[in-house]
């Protein structure tokens, strides 16, 4: 085990966001109350390892030096100096050891951070989905490992995280592009309508441009369809009812994302759309 804090640096990374900064609930009051401090503990450490990715200041270099400091605190094998992120990963392994949730569920995320650090880019909608699958799949997992429900779930978790996380994209693209140069529409959607990345950075969304986007909410919408499955694969009336209400959140930002120019102005959900959220988990409970 090392105790070397070199890697961590000086550098403050925290963007300051937290759980009420998401779309979607985290550790609501629908999680029972005795998990959701091991809920929180992952999103504390999701939190920091992305804010890391997106930290403006460091090189990809120390980005990378820094959440592999974090694996190592995860599995133990580095000391958890007496800093914030150090320690979201120490409260981590510790919560994944008593509830046995698998150590991949946290890990896994990394896999995707690591490419954000060095701005892989994303050429196609299979390269968008394996992106996806390190960086918001996990979060399912997670959470069905936690409530010990069927890894017959995992698929259609799998479908609702991959959409949440494309319709996320779809919010920040041009924030992304511009202040962190990255850019996860596929190049070869742009390229097939005459487009390169810049036309993210036009301020409003061109015929071409929307042509692109509704390609990948067509995509999204299938991601949704199989993604409506997941209440009824869930035991937990809590966690049913959590996730009904997040696969409804996702189909109305879905239609949002339809009828609204996310270069205009970021595409938010409204009260309206928590109200059929609150409808949708209230069907749930059976």
């Amino acid at each position: 085990m090392t105790d070397d804090t070199d890697v961590w640096g000086t550098t403050d990374v925290s963007s300051g966001k937290g759980a009420s900064d998401e779309n979607f609930p985290v550790g609501s009051l629908l999680i029972s109350r005795a998990l959701r401090p091991h809920v929180h503990a992952y999103y504390a450490y999701a939190r920091v390892i992305d804010d890391i990715a997106d930290c403006e200041t460091l090189s990809a270099q120390s980005k990378v030096a820094r959440l592999n400091a974090m694996e190592e605190v995860l599995h133990g094998q580095r000391a958890a100096i007496n800093r914030p992120d150090a320690q979201s990963a120490a409260r981590l392994r510790v919560s994944l050891m008593q509830t046995g949730v698998p150590f991949e569920t946290a890990t896994d995320l990394l896999i995707a951070f690591r490419d954000d650090s060095l701005g892989k880019p994303y050429a196609s909608w299979s390269d968008l989905l394996h992106y996806c699958r390190y960086s918001a799949n996990p979060v399912g997992r997670y959470l069905i490992c936690l409530h010990k429900e069927s890894a017959e779930a995992f698929t259609a978790s799998d479908a609702l995280c991959t959409s949440l996380q494309i319709l996320n994209h779809l919010q920040d693209c041009a924030q992304d592009l511009r202040r962190l140069k990255r850019c996860y529409i596929p190049s070869d959607m742009l390229r097939q309508h005459g487009l390169t990345s810049e036309a993210l950075l036009e301020g409003h969304t061109s015929p071409a441009l929307r042509r692109v986007f509704n390609t990948l909410l067509d995509g999204v919408d299938t991601l949704n369809r199989q993604a409506a499955i997941l209440p009824g694969q869930i035991h937990s009336h809590r966690f049913r009812m959590e996730c009904a209400a997040i696969v409804t959140l996702a189909e109305r930002l879905t239609l949002r994302l339809r009828r609204e120019d996310p270069l205009a102005g970021r595409v938010a959900l409204r009260r309206t759309d928590a109200l059929h959220a609150a409808a949708a988990a209230l069907k749930a409970w059976r």
